[in-house]
């Protein structure tokens, strides 16, 4: 195992997987706070209701 850390920078090679961890945990938490079943945020949405129109036909006179 030491001789693959001759070939990398320690350094560089930890801080650059750090970094894409990080990005891809704040990627995955928006994926989650955009559906409306894992936000914990705002919760669930109400669900929309159907709005009925009934059309009134004039009756003659």
């Amino acid at each position: 195992m030491h001789k693959v850390w001759l070939l990398f920078d320690p350094r560089r090679t930890l801080v650059a997987l750090f970094t894409f961890l990080f990005v891809l945990a704040l990627l995955i938490h928006f994926i989650l706070l955009s559906t409306d079943r894992f936000n914990w945020l705002e919760g669930p949405k109400a669900p929309k209701t159907a709005i009925s129109l009934q059309i009134v036909t004039p009756t003659p006179a």
